[in-house]
Order: structure tokens, then C-alpha cells, then sequence
């Protein structure tokens, strides 16, 4: 199957439309369809307000969804990828009872069963089979919502869609919820070429056993649309034969997945009704919704999100995080996972990847896209706009007489410091020591110069927010430049925000274009408590460890108690580096330093072994000795770390000794960021620095 030529619209979309479906739907996630009719009405507009919750919050649905896909980029795009590989993503990403899952106990939630049979060695699929959980537990909704991914891969092919859908789904679950999962990705992949609901339902169906139980959901939900008008009564139909009160467990995927048949028939394919059918029955309304959003966003396309009577994407601004074990691509947005998702479909394809504007973080080359920019300053307004010669821009709109700014988080924003639900955890994505590049020109139509800078913010005492200016430069009308800034050292504050900055030399109003920014090179900078005061130094280091306490006068005192745990923080655009600390490890079996760090079971480490060796190990889903050397060390002293990574050249020293010059030529980890790594013990440490190799 060819790719389509709107191929990445179509698909951004898609993720839009998950995303959406996932605010409007979380705040009365779990509620009945009575207690919605009585307390909302109709949920035609996100209601977040209405509950006091923000809008933008991390969920379990997006996470999930954009995470479990990594799969295949981690393992080649193999178009032959096991359910065992994708269980090896799954303990690679989670972080046991902080991140991604419901977890709700062994028996009790599906998904933490499931990862406690990967942990102890039961590979997928038999890790989320009805013969090893039981037919109740392997049939709960967790397949389907985190399966929007595999069918947006596969677009015109529904079958491939189908099968992608059941290797990822028996991860976790089995049966029937497999069969809904498979039915879901059928539909989006379908979605790209077909936009009649009942061909796409038919075309979706006939991927699963005629004699399933889902299988006859669609066929009673089709037949009852068709008699029946009004889609309360449908609802009602679906709650007396399809209802929770008819599956057990916590969440089932059988009545649930009846809603997200029904809203796409009932709303007659239109994105806005369908959404309020389906989060208005109530249930799972985020899932379902997201479900809908998706396959929905894919068989519109962008035009009929915008056209809706709701400003369904103004209020998210593309943003939504993504909370791994991987810190650094938890701040993201729905252009750069767009495009993660297309080029994996493009590599099924043989297809290059695309990376626009030269692989710029923030392009807006997509219709609309803000990419998580908001703008300040009285009167001003930003807007995605094309300009001549088909690029896309984000236009600062400025009233005149004052500063206007374009801005974006580049790591936690402060409404969502202390988010209820599930936890953000995440990395600063730009680091003090790379280059800040940005692309701007000043509208031909203005009528007088305009002062711009860079500019970044970073958290100082009591997390406030403090800006730091760039250097400036006076564009006059019509003229471009390239603003380029290495960011300063923050004395252990994190960056929190980086942006553009409009100042008018007169009172007339103008319009400032960015065309793109981005930031690229190796930090140059040293982790370790805010000089200031501050806290979210620590929040930026993924916690991975049992305890991590923050009573001691020591930055790091880092426990874990069974097996191996770490702290880690940086991005996967980090390349040739140098990390440095000096440790001190109490009690352990191992502790050291590690680098290139891409989730808890891919890395480098420098390991301090407690049966007298030092050794260089490498884990890539599994663990392996580069080398080791004699060393016994002591505990209660201080040893210096240095390890060091060059293209897939490997040094380490202990002490300033030169242990070990290794080559790592067996599928090399090329690119990730820094940790701290313990085996059954404590390490302690009060900074790690990070420079250029």
C-alpha cells in the first residue's frame, strides 16, 4: 500500500484528535450517563474548569499510546517485531507505580499484572494471556486504548493494522480485548483511505472471528442505529445487554468499546457530535473519546476539526506530555509525535524519514500548529500561517508601544507542578552550553524596526519563574536573521522556557514570523541543589530508584533495594559527552555513573563492583560486560568517575586512571543522557557534570 500524499495531515489529525478526546473526556472519567445528565448535560466543550483541573494533564491513554510505538524505532522498524520486543519497551519506559499505568495492584489492574509477569521473567505474550491472568483480568480496555499508534502506521491497511494491534495488545491483555484493539486499528488504518463509517465498520470486522463477542457488539450497535434515531436510545440498549454490570473487573473493554461504535455511527462520522455522544454516556469516557478523536481526526482531516463550533485546539496548543522513563521526551507535542509516527510508517514503506526544516524541534509545518507557544504581552496573538513558497511560520502579532512575546515550555510548566493523577515526570528537553538557533524575519508590512531576542526562563527560589535575555538584533522590514545564543550556565536551575521577543521601536503594531527554532550540541553544565533555593533542580532527574529522599545534605543519596535502579536525565539529542562524579557508596553490589541513558534497561554505565572488579557494562534490554578491571574499593570513600562516550567509542576512568578504551561495535547506543545507576545498595553524590567528550 502506498503512502497517501496528505499522509502527515491526516495523521496529525489523528493525534490531535486523541489528544482532544483526552482533555474533554478526563474530568468525568469513570462517571455514570445519569450523573453526567444531571450534573453537565451534554459534554460539548471541555468542562476541565467545571472540576477544577487543568486542562493539559498527563494521562495514561497519550502515554501510553506514544510510548508503547517506540517498539519499533528501538528495534529497527522491524516489520517483524515480536510481542516480546514490545515487552521489552514496556520495562525499558516504565517506571513500577510512577509512570504510564493504572497501578492498581496484580489481579486487580490488567496493565500492572501484566508488567509484574514481564518483570519476573514471563515474556510477552504469554505475560498477558487468560491462561496465566484469567479471562476477566486479560479482557479489560487497556488494549484498546493504547493501540491508536499501530493503526496510524499502517495507513490503507487495515490487515497489518490488525496484526501490529494484536502483537501489541497480547503484551498486556487477550480474547476479546485483543479482537477490540485489532478492530480500532483496522478502523484508523482504514480511516486514510475510506470515509464511509459502515464500510469502515465492515472493512474492521472482518479482521476479527466472526463468532466474537466483539464481533457481535458491532452487529447489535449497527442494527439498533439503523431502527433508532436518537442515540439515547442506543445508549440505553447498550447499557441493558452490553452494560458493566455484565463483565466484571475494573474497566471491560466490551462495553466500552459498544460506545465507540455507537458515538461514530450516531454521530454520522462528525467529529464534534460524536465526541459528545461518547464522552456524554459516560464509562471510560477518555479512552472512548480518544478512540473516537483518533479515528475520527484521521477520516476528516484537520479541516473538519476546525471548522467545528468548539476551538477544540486553541485552548491545548498541540501540547501534551508523555511521562517515562525517558525524562526527556515527556514535554512534547502533537507536531513532534506526528512526525515520530509518520516516519515509522515511512520505514515500512522504505521510505527516508522527514525531518522539516532540518530536523528543527519547532518547524510549524503543519496546518494550524503552535507546538505548545503561547503568546504574552497585552494584544498580542500568535497564528500559524503559510507564507510565500508554501513554509509555514508561527506569527507573533504585536499591538505596538510594548514587548510581545511568543514563548514554549521546554520543560514541567507550573500549572502542572503538583498535577494531580499521574505524575509528570520529566527532563529539561535545552540545557545550559547548546546552541539556541532561531529563524525569524520581520513582516515586509511593518512599518517601522523591530527589536528581537531570544529569551529563557528557568525556575528560581519558591519555583518562580526568572528571565534571562539574549542578545538582540534590530530587523527592519522585510529583513531576516538567524539568532543564535549558547545558553548560559543557571547554577543548577532547570530551563523551563525558551522564546521569542518582539520590541517595537515605535507605537505601530507589526508582525514578527518564526520560521523555526531549535537548539543542537552537548550540555556544558553541572547537576546539583539550586544555589538558590530552588526545588525543581531534582524534579528534573527522572526518579528511578526506591528511595531518593530529599532530607540529606547530600544532592544525591540514592537507594535502591532490589535490583538495579537509577536517576537520569538528559535527551536523545545529546551525542558524544563526558560525564563526571564523585560517589561514595555506603553498601552495594554496584554503583556508578552512566551515559547515554534512553529509559531504565538501555544505557552505558561505569560500575564500582562489590566483588573487587570495576566494569563497563552496557544494557540494551538485557546487560552485557564491555570490559572490567581488578578494584577493590572501599566504602565511605570518595571516588571520582569519568565516562566517557565518542561516536561508539568508550573510555572510563576511576580516579583519573584510564581503565578502560572500549568500541562497542554490536549495535552501539549512539546518543541519551546521564544517570546515576545502584544495584541493592546506596550511592551517594553531590553533583554530576556533563561537557562535550
Amino acid at each position: 500500500m502506498t503512502i497517501p500524499p496528505d499522509y502527515v495531515d491526516r495523521v496529525y489529525a489523528g493525534v490531535l484528535g486523541k489528544i482532544i478526546g483526552v482533555y474533554l473526556g478526563r474530568p468525568i472519567e469513570g462517571w455514570t450517563y445519569e450523573r453526567i445528565a444531571r450534573e453537565i448535560g451534554e459534554v460539548d466543550r471541555y468542562i476541565n474548569d467545571l472540576r477544577g483541573m487543568p486542562l493539559v494533564v498527563t494521562d495514561d491513554d497519550i502515554s501510553g499510546t506514544f510510548t508503547f510505538l517506540r517498539a519499533m524505532p528501538d528495534h529497527g522498524n522491524d516489520p517483524n517485531l515480536t510481542p516480546a520486543q514490545i515487552g521489552e519497551t514496556w520495562l525499558n519506559y516504565l517506571i513500577e507505580r510512577r509512570t504510564i499505568l493504572w497501578w492498581g495492584g496484580i489481579g486487580n489492574s490488567t496493565e500492572h499484572t501484566a508488567y509484574l509477569r514481564l518483570k519476573h521473567g514471563v515474556p510477552a505474550p504469554e505475560s498477558g494471556s487468560i491462561a496465566l491472568n484469567g479471562k476477566t483480568i486479560a479482557e479489560q480496555i487497556g488494549a484498546q486504548i493504547f493501540i491508536d499508534g499501530w493503526g496510524m502506521i499502517c495507513p490503507g491497511d487495515p490487515e497489518r493494522a490488525a496484526d501490529f494491534a494484536r502483537r501489541a495488545a497480547s503484551v498486556s491483555h487477550d480474547g476479546e480485548a485483543i479482537y477490540g484493539a485489532q478492530v480500532v486499528a483496522a478502523l484508523e488504518a482504514q480511516a486514510f483511505v475510506e470515509s464511509d463509517i459502515d464500510r469502515l465498520l465492515d472493512v474492521a470486522v472482518a479482521q476479527i472471528p466472526a463468532d466474537s463477542v466483539i464481533a457481535r457488539v458491532i452487529h447489535d450497535v449497527r442494527a439498533w442505529h439503523a431502527r433508532e434515531a436518537d442515540w439515547r436510545q442506543t445508549r440505553g440498549q447498550i447499557a441493558g445487554i452490553y452494560g458493566y454490570d455484565k463483565f466484571g473487573g475494573a474497566c471491560h473493554m466490551v462495553p466500552n468499546h459498544a460506545l465507540v461504535v455507537h458515538a461514530l455511527l450516531h454521530g454520522g462520522g462528525d467529529f464534534s457530535r460524536s465526541l459528545t455522544i461518547v464522552n456524554t454516556c459516560g464509562w471510560d469516557t477518555d479512552c472512548n473519546a480518544a478512540n473516537v478523536g483518533c479515528i475520527l481526526g484521521i477520516r476528516n482531516g484537520l479541516a473538519a476539526i476546525d471548522a467545528s463550533p468548539v476551538d477544540w485546539r486553541g485552548p491545548i496548543a498541540d501540547r501534551l506530555y508523555l511521562a517515562t522513563a525517558d525524562g526527556g521526551r515527556a514535554i512534547s507535542d502533537a507536531v513532534r509525535e506526528t512526525y515520530e509516527v509518520v516516519n515509522i510508517g515511512r520505514s515500512l514503506q522504505g521510505q527516508p524519514p522527514l525531518a522539516p526544516k532540518d530536523g528543527a524541534r519547532f518547524h510549524f509545518e503543519a496546518p494550524g500548529a503552535v507546538q505548545g507557544f503561547r503568546a504574552e504581552g497585552e494584544g498580542a496573538r500568535i497564528q500559524n500561517v503559510e507564507r510565500q513558497g508554501g513554509a509555514r511560520n508561527l506569527a507573533l502579532r504585536y499591538p505596538g508601544g510594548a514587548p510581545a512575546r511568543a514563548v514554549t515550555p521546554t520543560f514541567i510548566p507550573p500549572e502542572a507542578i503538583a498535577m494531580p493523577g499521574y505524575t509528570l515526570l520529566a527532563s529539561p528537553t535545552l540545557y545550559p552550553g547548546q546552541e539556541i538557533r532561531a529563524a525569524v524575519s520581520a513582516a515586509p508590512g511593518n512599518s517601522e524596526p523591530v527589536e528581537v531576542r531570544l529569551l529563557l526562563r528557568v525556575y528560581g527560589p519558591e519555583n518562580r519563574l526568572e528571565t534571562i535575555e539574549g542578545p538582540a538584533a534590530t530587523l527592519a522590514p522585510g529583513e531576516d536573521a538567524t539568532l543564535t545564543w549558547t545558553a548560559p550556565g543557571t547554577f543548577g536551575a532547570p530551563i523551563a522556557e525558551v522564546g521569542v521577543e518582539a520590541a517595537p521601536s515605535g507605537e505601530a503594531s507589526g508582525t514578527l514570523y518564526l520560521d523555526a527554532l531549535t537548539w543542537s550540541g552537548t550540555p556544558d553544565t553541572t547537576f546539583t541543589r539550586q544555589a538558590d533555593g530552588g526545588e525543581m533542580w531534582r524534579r528534573a532527574w527522572v526518579d528511578g530508584v526506591d528511595q531518593w529522599e530529599g532530607r540529606w545534605p547530600e544532592p544525591y543519596r540514592i537507594v535502591q533495594n532490589e535490583g538495579t535502579g537509577l536517576v537520569s536525565q538528559g535527551t536523545a539529542d545529546w551525542f558524544d559527552l563526558r560525564a563526571s562524579a564523585t560517589i561514595n557508596v555506603p553498601l552495594a553490589s554496584e554503583a556508578g555513573i552512566a551515559v547515554r541513558v534512553g529509559g531504565l534497561r538501555r544505557w552505558y554505565a561505569l560500575l564500582l563492583c562489590h566483588d573487587g572488579m570495576a566494569r563497563l557494562v552496557k544494557a540494551r534490554d538485557g546487560r552485557r560486560v564491555l570490559a572490567e578491571a581488578s578494584l577493590i574499593w572501599k566504602p565511605e570513600r570518595l571516588y571520582d568517575l569519568d565516562l566517557e562516550a565518542a561516536g561508539p567509542r568508550l573510555r572510563g576512568w576511576v580516579n583519573d586512571d584510564l581503565l578502560f578504551d572500549v568500541t562497542d561495535e554490536d549495535e552501539p547506543l549512539l546518543a541519551g543522557g546521564v544517570g546515576l545507576v545502584v544495584t541493592e545498595g546506596c550511592l551517594i553524590a553531590d553533583a554530576v557534570t556533563v561537557r562535550p567528550a
